[in-house]
């Protein structure tokens, strides 16, 4: 009885804890430098972020979200199942096909990421807790970031710093509108340095794939990232994971929140120990 009345207090603390935690949210963040703003009216316009945040807390966790929309469409968001966890949510804009080509915005989003990296601790956050995650175009994005080590490298930053990459049903394969900007065709597979695929590696971020049902699913979406799984295992990767929502198509992202939340848990938890 004295253990179950302990346990009971301890649940309540924590919830009330919880409910009183104040968040905040910063919008229109530019994450380009002055001059740059200045040179390009369309990146002053539209490489911008908003910032979601626990009020005084300090050493919280970061998830980096970037939206879909085929990389023509789209607009930065803070999806609202990641309110009130304790983390800081970053949602980004990037530039647009066909206003610009690639790799303009994985440029962008290599450079919201960095800003991230050079501001959190400011704001009270870790930054050796950043998260990637985004769906579809977001995903990609996700992927490209985090595998290919150039775009970050240019902020002097080593995108294995990165806590976990976390791409929701993201082209794996070289993306459809950058084939379509090469002239290739929608179904015509293809793999070159703007394909994740291309950058598989050993010593990459933990990485979990999560997609819909392969038979619901954008084309071949599940099976790019079943391909994806495979071969940074055979690479020697130690931590990628597939994880396919049964039942749900292209547009999965309720499902998937809950284990996105579960995979940011998980690496706050490994990191903890091994301190």
């Amino acid at each position: 009885m004295k253990k179950q009345l302990l346990l009971f207090l301890f649940l309540l603390t924590a919830t009330v804890s919880k409910a009183q935690t104040e968040y905040v949210t910063k919008t229109n963040i530019q994450y380009y430098d002055q001059a740059t703003n200045k040179s390009d009216s369309y990146i002053a316009e539209r490489c911008v972020l908003d910032i979601y945040l626990p009020k005084d807390t300090k050493n919280f966790a970061t998830i980096v979200w970037f939206h879909g929309g085929g990389i023509t469409q789209g607009s930065k968001e803070i999806p609202e199942y990641l309110k009130n966890k304790g983390y800081c949510i970053v949602g980004v804009n990037y530039r647009l096909s066909p206003n610009v080509k690639a790799p303009a915005y994985i440029e962008d989003s290599a450079a919201a990421v960095a800003w991230v990296y050079n501001n959190i601790e400011k704001y009270g956050g870790d930054p050796s807790l950043v998260f990637l995650s985004g769906h579809s175009a977001g995903g990609y994005l996700v992927s490209m970031v985090g595998l290919d080590q150039k775009y970050l490298a240019k902020y002097d930053i080593d995108s294995n710093r990165i806590a976990g990459l976390i791409p929701f049903s993201g082209q794996c394969i070289t993306h459809f509108t950058v084939r379509k900007e090469r002239g290739i065709p929608e179904k015509q597979p293809f793999v070159d340095e703007y394909a994740p695929l291309f950058h598989v590696r050993a010593d990459a971020p933990p990485l979990l794939l999560i997609t819909g049902d392969r038979e619901m699913e954008m084309l071949g979406r599940y099976e790019e990232n079943a391909y994806m799984a495979r071969m940074m295992k055979i690479a020697g990767h130690k931590d990628t994971r597939l994880y396919e929502l049964e039942g749900y198509g292209h547009n999965m992202t309720e499902p998937a929140f809950p284990l996105l939340v579960k995979e940011v848990n998980r690496i706050i938890e490994l990191k903890k120990k091994k301190k």
